[in-house]
């Protein structure tokens, strides 16, 4: 009941890099759900430095490993929504979430930020579950 750890599994989705300073958008690793029940996407930003910048999440599903044809993750398909996964220019230190119940096998997340003149820090994972062979990998492959 108390292990955790053997039974969730980690991937990178928006590696710690160096700050971003203009509106490009960050586009996360492509996550393979195979082999597990159920995921979500964890963020955690930095100290955004401006005054009005905004970052808003997008995420997508696909069958293909190169997301040919992805499309917008569908409202009834997501626990918790795009719109509360973002954040502003106030929200220094914070995380994010963002669950996934659809049954596509691929996802992708994109961070877009508007008038970001500061700096961006943003770092994020993959959290999966319900894996169908335990314990998981430790560490993460």
């Amino acid at each position: 009941m108390r292990d955790l750890a053997n039974n969730l599994h980690f991937v990178p989705a928006f590696a710690p890099k160096a700050a971003v300073t203009d509106n490009t958008a960050q586009v996360s690793a492509i996550l393979d759900r195979a082999g597990y029940e159920s995921v979500a996407l964890a963020m955690v930003t930095g100290t955004d430095a401006d005054a009005d910048a905004t970052f808003a999440v997008l995420l997508e599903e696909s069958d293909a490993s190169d997301m040919t044809g992805a499309a917008a993750v569908a409202d009834a398909d997501m626990i918790g929504t795009e719109a509360l996964a973002g954040w502003d220019f106030n929200d220094d230190g914070v995380c994010r979430k963002l669950g996934y119940i659809g049954n596509k096998r691929y996802l992708r997340a994109t961070v877009t930020p508007a008038n970001n003149t500061g700096n961006l820090f943003l770092a994020g994972m993959w959290v999966l579950g319900g894996a169908r062979n335990t314990p998981t990998a430790n560490p993460p492959a």
